[in-house]
């Protein structure tokens, strides 16, 4: 067998520096709390909001993400959903939920920062949303809210096309 020519280094300890290197400036998002900030689930015309109907009630669901900074690495992401189903004396029930989760984003580009935190840290809280949300509407009598998954690259995208306009009609007026 033939003999490797000798660097000065073990092979082992090179390729190890090398992935300690790589480790260390990797990318990363790491969950560091998830939690409930915030529920309630009203049923304002109980019993009569549970008998049997002819119809489906009209369901609106509005979801909305807001971040916060804790520091220049932590930020607390909440996911504030709202569902209604039925309008005034047919309400069936209100629920709102804000869940929260405190993310430790590291070696990120700043330009990927924003996408990060308003795209990928909501997509790992909804899951656990939209159970505690179906739980809710289940635990007051009536079946389980199944909300669609939600696109919150669309959503993203969306916010910064209203940023861009807000800012331009902001700097017309003062020009």
């Amino acid at each position: 067998m033939a003999k490797e020519p000798e660097t000065g280094a073990k092979p082992d300890e090179t390729a190890t520096a090398a992935n300690g290197d790589a480790k260390a400036a990797a990318p990363s998002l790491n969950v560091l709390a998830q939690y409930i900030k915030d529920l309630s689930f009203e049923n304002p015309h109980a019993p009569n909001s549970l008998r049997p109907r002819e119809k489906a009630p009209e369901i609106n669901i509005n979801i909305n993400v807001n971040p916060n900074p804790l520091s220049e690495t932590d930020f607390e992401v909440e996911l504030k959903m709202e569902a209604t189903a039925g309008e005034g004396a047919d309400a069936m029930f209100n629920v709102e939920l804000t869940y929260a989760g405190v993310f430790r984003l590291q070696n990120i580009p700043e330009e990927a920062k924003a996408p990060a935190i308003l795209i990928e840290c909501p997509r790992m809280l909804f899951p656990f949303a939209r159970q505690i949300i179906a739980d809710a509407t289940r635990n007051g009598g009536f079946p389980p809210l199944m909300i669609d998954p939600v696109d919150f690259a669309a959503l993203f995208q969306q916010r910064m096309a209203e940023e861009q306009v807000r800012s331009k009609v902001e700097s017309a007026s003062t020009n």
